[in-house]
């Protein structure tokens, strides 16, 4: 399936118009033609690469999968692969869509699954129709502010998630397993998503080098505000991975302070019991001693008993160890 549309001098004049007239539209003066395709296959693929005169290995990046992100220069087209991002709120899972585009002087031709949703793009080149003048660049730049603003989202709800994860780590009841699988989660997104936004400096960067013919100079400060956010996006996600590594470590610390807090009652405890048995343990003996068979005997044994537990547990009370 594919959406067309037709801009002649910054003005959207037709849309929806079959794929075979795009070469048509490009040899008309002043016109701009987007294309979409959604989950195409490799014949539709090959079919707009001749429509358009497409280099070979640029076709075949767009037909295989898991690309790297990044913008390849060929004589007469560029050739873009991005990433859309979405962040499962519950899970803390990363899940990314590849976006790919070919981009000629007068056309921009996108490819992508049924997971990303174009609207959002449209809307940005509607919501922005005064530089709609600049054609392909306009296009470009609505496509890669769009991908951008989904990562610094993405970046946003994991830094919300991280900080939630904090709170976790110091409340009252001890949630060790959750704080460790919870960690886990969203130290292998933020590494996920490192992976696409650090590769966008170097799409940004080419894209604003002033020997891209396809691109208006008049609109390279739109494309530095989307740059600016890229590098936002990627020193937000390297602090991150910082800090999910200082919660781990942290928890860990805890786990450690808690064990020896438990132990140190326990020892606590175990010397405070050890005075009773020994002194019953002394006055059980069948040997004769002071107050042997008699009552005060008895008495004394326990007042012994007494006095040393008690001071014991006021001396680890008063050192906290209690």
């Amino acid at each position: 399936m594919a959406t067309t549309r037709l801009y002649r001098n910054g003005r959207l004049v037709e849309s929806d118009f079959p794929v075979a007239d795009i070469s048509d539209h490009l040899a008309e003066k002043g016109c701009t033609v987007w294309a979409d395709f959604v989950s195409p296959g490799p014949d539709d693929l090959a079919a707009i690469g001749e429509e358009l005169g497409l280099h070979a290995l640029a076709v075949e990046d767009a037909v295989h999968r898991s690309q790297r992100p990044k913008l390849d220069r060929y004589d007469s087209h560029l050739f873009l692969a991005a990433y859309a991002t979405s962040l499962d709120p519950d899970t803390g899972e990363l899940f990314t869509t590849e976006v790919k585009a070919f981009i000629t002087r007068h056309a921009i031709v996108t490819v992508h699954d049924a997971d990303f949703d174009m609207s959002g793009v449209v809307a940005r080149w509607e919501g922005e129709t005064d530089l709609a003048k600049h054609g392909v660049a306009f296009l470009l730049w609505g496509l890669l502010d769009h991908l951008v603003d989904g990562h610094f989202d993405t970046v946003q709800q994991l830094d919300t998630q991280i900080e939630e994860l904090e709170d976790a780590l110091f409340d009252e009841k001890p949630r060790d397993r959750e704080v460790q699988r919870r960690s886990f989660e969203l130290r292998k997104s933020l590494v996920f998503l490192r992976r696409i936004v650090l590769p966008m400096r170097e799409v940004l960067a080419s894209v604003m080098r002033r020997d891209a013919e396809t691109i208006d100079p008049a609109i390279q400060p739109y494309f530095q505000d989307v740059y600016d956010h890229v590098l936002r996006v990627t020193e937000w996600t390297e602090s991150l991975r910082d800090l999910v590594v200082t919660i781990l470590e942290t928890n860990i610390s805890i786990q450690g302070n808690r064990m020896n807090l438990i132990m140190k009652k326990v020892t606590s405890w175990a010397a405070i019991i050890a005075v009773p048995t020994a002194i019953t343990g002394f006055f059980g003996q069948n040997l004769a001693f002071p107050g042997f068979g008699t009552g005060w005997g008895v008495l004394v044994s326990s007042a012994v008993i007494l006095l040393a537990g008690g001071a014991l547990y006021l001396s680890f009370k008063r050192r906290d160890w209690l």
